[in-house]
């Protein structure tokens, strides 16, 4: 019924093969026939704190029984405490939020904002980047899907990143001279600082290779913004909620932007919701106007106990220590797994955020076909392992997301199951 009555994402319907889940718990989850999977992209990098904590459903039991909806004009209690939470969790003085449905629409809405508040139009954002799928949000996002739907947003301007392993410089770690950097301050000069709004930037890039920056890199790019007078937007959609051992990527460098979307960790995946998190400059800004947007579920009850429920289990469950402690054993064992795969051309971590990425050779760093992919995720699926693989004009890359509340023991299980898996590329490689 799913595949004839259903569209699924990004994929060809026909081809589609989704795991029937009829339950979950912790790391894992279950199909129809009870074979049992650990997840490792904590399904699609957002289920933070494990499958059906059992204080979130509560939390989402007794806010049902009590309240689910009301219009979005009116106030209710999980949405004041919500708020008030996000402004002590997120750093600097963002104070003031927007709630929205999920990172897309949060997104969308902080594109409005930063026009509204600069009076300016550009958006920049990078290549190797993914903002969400509608119109605006599509524009923003840097990879093959945003050419699909074009012409989309105007004001759309893109650059290019700072990934070490693929330098679009032609440069190595030893001679690098932040080129990147260079790059994006010539971008801005050639479109005119003074027509620039914004620059968005996921903390960490995410699902278009986990490209973690150089330690001056986002201080360094907060340093042009404020020379510019162009607002700082961090996307902390998928990096954010301790993912990266700190609430939010850009914890990791100490910076305070001007704008924090986030949403996917910020419930935990239970309720859909998103935020746009403002500093305070911009929030007084609309004290005296008008602001020109609006969503039926903008502050949704529901979705607010929810997340009200699930930064309490961050705090309470210690995960954003563990993801520190477990992530360091992490990053070492995935170091050991290059050293013993010629397959293996680069692997890069950041807490419990991380990814394999595989070559058919390590001086061409050439990428391998779809096909010997979809070998490997076939390999990981039929040994009950699940996680998002990668295949295609990006890279070859297998991901490693699990939830927060994994153990060492539980991630050297998933991690002996991916690295049987690599025997099929390292024969492909040969």
């Amino acid at each position: 019924m799913n595949r004839e009555f259903t569209f699924f994402s990004w994929s060809v319907q026909g081809q589609t093969n989704p795991i029937p889940v009829e339950k979950a718990e912790g790391i894992y989850f279950w199909d129809m026939d009870g074979k049992r999977y650990i997840d490792f992209s904590s399904q699609l990098m957002n289920t933070n704190i494990g499958h059906q904590h059992p204080k979130v459903v509560k939390a989402i039991q007794d806010q049902a029984a009590k309240l689910c909806f009301v219009h979005p004009g009116n106030a209710t209690e999980p949405r004041g405490l919500l708020g008030k939470k996000l402004a002590e969790v997120t750093p600097g003085n963002l104070k003031k939020t927007f709630f929205t449905l999920g990172g897309s629409e949060a997104n969308e809405n902080a594109i409005k904002i930063a026009r509204f508040y600069t009076g300016r139009h550009k958006i920049l954002a990078r290549y190797r980047s993914y903002h969400g799928a509608t119109h605006g949000s599509i524009a923003l996002t840097g990879d093959y899907r945003r050419l699909a739907v074009e012409p989309a947003m105007p004001g759309s301007v893109h650059f290019l990143d700072p990934f070490c392993y693929r330098c679009p410089f032609g440069q190595k770690i030893e001679s690098c001279k932040r080129e990147c950097l260079s790059h994006l301050e010539e971008v801005i000069r050639y479109e005119g600082p003074d027509k620039i709004a914004a620059i968005i930037m996921e903390g960490v890039v995410g699902s278009n290779g986990l490209i973690v920056p150089p330690d001056d890199y986002w201080p360094r790019v907060r340093e042009i913004c404020t020379k510019y007078g162009i607002l700082l937007i961090s996307d902390e959609v998928m990096s954010g909620w301790g993912r990266t051992g700190k609430w939010f990527a850009v914890d990791n460098w100490d910076v305070t932007p001007d704008i924090i979307t986030t949403a996917k960790g910020i419930t935990s995946g239970y309720m859909p919701l998103g935020a746009v998190i403002v500093s305070e400059p911009i929030a007084k800004f609309f004290d005296d106007k008008y602001l020109y947007a609006g969503l039926t579920y903008n502050g949704h009850a529901l979705a607010c106990a929810a997340a009200v429920a699930t930064i309490k289990v961050y705090e309470e469950d210690n995960l954003l220590e563990n993801a520190v402690m477990v992530g360091k054993h992490l990053g070492q064992a995935l170091e050991d797994i290059k050293s013993r795969h010629a397959s293996v051309g680069d692997v890069r971590y950041i807490g419990l955020f991380s990814a394999i990425e595989l070559v058919t050779n390590r001086e061409t760093k050439e990428s391998f076909a779809p096909s010997v992919m979809t070998e490997v995720g076939k390999h990981l699926r039929q040994n009950g392992l699940f996680t998002f693989i990668m295949a295609n004009n990006m890279g070859s890359i297998v991901f490693i997301v699990p939830p927060l509340c994994i153990t060492k023991e539980q991630l050297d299980e998933g991690l002996e199951i991916i690295e049987k898996a690599l025997k099929i590329t390292d024969q492909a490689s040969m």
